[in-house]
């Protein structure tokens, strides 16, 4: 019977992924015996076991792949004072985890990779690449999930060809299209209509599944179209491409570098408002948080502890178990969905009941709310606000897991909680890590500069909610201010550096905050978290002034980058090989000095006069539209003036000219009859209904498309005193509202009709 079940599935998953351009899952597909291959299971704190294949994947590569990668990077060890082969083969396992916050975020990890990648050649020669190869994890969310999503779909690229494109087969994440409206501010110009008819066409074909959409799949379809890589300058107002619908997170296990166990493991963390709820804030730190992986769907907290399969996920479950044996979904996992979902954080800026978005900008806002608009028309929502995932858990854990008698769950934004870079799957205990690196691009402080805001709330969350199922957090500065006062927010540290036990308590964390350049350059990476496009320039600094900074360390007092840095940064990294070998090995003298200038220590810590000259206020290197023009009105303000004078006095004797011709011809003008014409806006439509975006199947009147037309505007421009709410768990549409029209407005867009 499982034979025949397995061979179902594989055939489904390749009638599925044969139709790329469908974002839809496939419902009432045959699921596996549960008695043998059960969708869900649970485990306890003091029980942990991880996924059989996860186990496989991550030992089999640290057996045959990471000691290799190891001799590659520090040699011998000698470099560092050490002899390699006295840790007989036993390494640290080590991660990395990428922050959220937007494109900034995504931008500030690539280029913290590229600099720790061996196959850059410029993090090579400084001693950092390297740490990228011998990673055994790797975990993102929000905007880091981005990132992450690209690189494990893409085959595992470097980032310099993921993010600006290979000339080949990778057309790069093409920022310079912006997200929301990619042809520019008018969202009803043709382009744009093209690419909302095809977004909207992804999600409707969902929900006709009966699984309930929201804003997160429209801003999922968006996400893809730049992370995917399906999608290039020629094809990216067509259907040409699938735009990455159809491709499936559970797909990365068949991506060539994944199967030669060249990748790290890689993880996805989203948050939970309670189902009820209806928190339109920051979460507190009980919420469960769950994470995604390849494999499984689950969270280690201790009041849930249960993961399910991620291939089944979609499935309406109870106890574990479907309604019947043909009752599976596959094809839920969307990649573009996974990484929409981790950054879905509409709960907190989507005001429905005033068709408002927050945060975004005007035209990037108008575009959303456009396509919701469209979208809840015509399909059926349960929150309009969260990504809805049919919850696999119900009846689990029923005493512990608040969520365990809803049918879905309503996953927002993986940093809601203040914890916004993704390390609590790092301190799992069976992971068991060692060496985790945190790469932090928030926007913690008025200057958009992280402040370590992040680690003080895992620290918080590891410390009491996780206390039973997670390692500890090391010592850390115990407040925002503490981080600013030390220095910690503005260079590379470790924290954990000097643990009292054997094995240790902790493991090492390297944080890596987005922070000025050292050398007091004005900085180009604490952008905006809402900005939603970047010119190729400021992309290109973006990516060299992370890079320069995490290959420079810091060197006390100075504007100079430390040579040592490399160094230090693999004396971190090996540092906990010393407690897996009996006796224990001393560490080496050059391994002592660098802790001493880039370990915290709490009874003596550093201090951020230490590092003089940092400029933090964010300067645009390529200012575009109003800003650019701002730039140049104050620039040249006095050749603007007599500009001024000098045209003044132009066009008045200009006039002059003309009201004496005018009176010339006046008279010749009474015997002749002139008849204008000018139909130039006859047929011009600002929502034309491409073949690709029409929602109906019913005929287009002449009716039908003066009322869209009407509804399109009203959705966006908004009459905020009109309506109380845009959809809603009641399944309500735009169509069931009674609308106020502007008679002005509906004059304009009517006439153009």
């Amino acid at each position: 019977m499982l034979s025949i079940s397995l061979s179902l599935l594989i055939f489904a998953l390749q009638a599925f992924a044969s139709n790329v351009t469908n974002y839809a899952p496939s419902p009432n597909v045959q699921c596996p015996n549960i008695t043998t291959d059960p969708i869900v299971r649970t485990f306890t704190p003091q029980n942990q076991s991880l996924n059989s294949q996860e186990v496989d994947y991550v030992n089999t590569r640290l057996k045959t792949i990471v000691p290799n990668q190891w001799k590659s990077w520090i040699s011998d060890g000698s470099a560092i004072g050490y002899n390699l082969s006295s840790f007989d083969g036993n390494y640290p396992k080590v991660s990395i985890s990428i922050s959220g916050g937007g494109y900034r975020a995504a931008q500030y990890g690539a280029g913290v990779l590229s600099a720790l990648d061996n196959r850059n050649e410029s993090a090579k020669a400084a001693g950092t690449g390297g740490l990228l190869q011998v990673a055994s994890y790797f975990s993102g969310l929000s905007g880091g999930s981005w990132l992450t999503g690209s690189l494990y779909m893409n085959d595992w690229p470097t980032t310099n060809d993921m993010v600006f494109g290979n000339g080949q087969n990778m057309s790069g994440w093409l920022l310079d299209y912006p997200l929301a409206s990619p042809n520019g501010i008018n969202i009803f110009d043709d382009k744009n209509q093209d690419f909302y008819g095809s977004v909207l066409s992804s999600v409707i074909a969902k929900a006709k599944t009966g699984i309930d959409t929201s804003i997160t799949d429209t801003w999922a379809r968006m996400i893809s179209y730049h992370f995917l890589n399906q999608t290039t300058p020629d094809n990216i107002f067509s259907n040409d491409s699938a735009h990455g619908a159809g491709q499936l997170w559970s797909q990365v296990t068949q991506q060539p570098a994944y199967q030669q166990y060249i990748t790290p493991f890689p993880i996805i963390v989203v948050d939970s408002r309670p189902v009820g709820s209806n928190l339109t804030t920051t979460l507190g730190l009980e919420p469960v948080v769950y994470e995604i992986t390849p494999h499984e769907f689950g969270s280690w907290d201790p009041n849930l502890s249960a993961m399910a399969n991620l291939t089944y996920i979609g499935t309406q479950l109870k106890n574990g178990r479907p309604d019947n044996d043909t009752a599976c979904v596959i094809g839920f996992d969307q990649a573009g969905f996974v990484m929409g979902s981790s950054a879905s954080l509409f709960n907190q800026i989507l005001d429905t009941g005033l068709n408002k978005l927050s945060g975004f900008s005007g035209t990037d806002a108008e575009g959303l709310l456009f396509v919701l608009g469209r979208q809840l028309e015509n399909v059926r929502t349960r929150s309009d606000d969260v990504a809805n995932w049919p919850n696999p858990f119900q009846n689990i854990s029923s005493t512990t897991f608040e969520d365990s008698e809803s049918d879905y769950l309503e996953i927002i934004d993986g940093g809601s909680n203040l914890e916004n870079v993704p390390l609590g799957p790092m301190f799992v205990k069976a992971r068991n890590m060692d060496f985790i690196v945190a790469v932090d691009g928030s926007f913690d402080d008025t200057d958009t500069w992280p402040n370590g805001t992040s680690l003080i709330y895992t620290s918080k969350r590891l410390s009491t909610i996780l206390q039973s199922s997670h390692q500890q957090f090391p010592p850390i500065p115990n407040t925002t201010d503490d981080f600013a006062s030390t220095g910690v927010r503005r260079r590379p540290t470790f924290f954990g550096c000097d643990p009292t036990e054997n094995p240790p308590e902790w493991p090492l964390v390297l944080y890596l905050p987005n922070s000025p350049p050292i050398n007091g350059d004005n900085p180009v990476t604490n952008s905006g978290t809402f900005k939603l496009d970047y010119t190729q320039k400021h992309s290109l600094l973006f990516y060299e002034q992370a890079h320069n900074n995490i290959i420079g360390g810091f060197t006390p007092n100075s504007n100079s980058p430390d040579s040592n840095w490399g160094k230090c940064l693999q004396c971190g990294a090996i540092d906990r090989a010393r407690y897996k070998v009996s006796p224990t090995v001393s560490r080496s003298d050059f391994c002592t000095k660098c802790f001493q200038q880039y370990c915290y220590d709490p009874n003596n810590p550093p201090s951020q006069s230490e590092l003089p000259n940092r400029r933090v206020v964010f300067t645009d290197p390529d200012p575009q539209g109003i800003t650019k023009a701002t730039g140049f009105l104050s620039e040249n303000k006095l050749a603007i003036i007599l500009g001024s004078v000098g045209g003044a006095l132009l066009i008045a004797a200009l006039i002059a000219f003309l009201l004496w011709r005018r009176s010339r011809k006046a008279k010749a003008a009474r015997y002749k009859q002139v008849t204008a014409l000018h139909d130039d806006e006859q047929g011009e439509e600002i929502w034309p209904m491409h073949e690709n975006s029409r929602l109906s199947s019913q005929p287009y009147s002449d009716e039908a498309r003066a009322a869209d037309h009407a509804a399109s505007y009203r959705d966006v421009a908004g009459d905020a005193s009109t309506h109380d709410d845009v959809g809603g768990d009641t399944g309500r549409s735009y169509a069931d509202e009674s609308w106020a029209v502007n008679d002005t407005a509906h004059d304009r867009v009517m006439n153009r009709s």
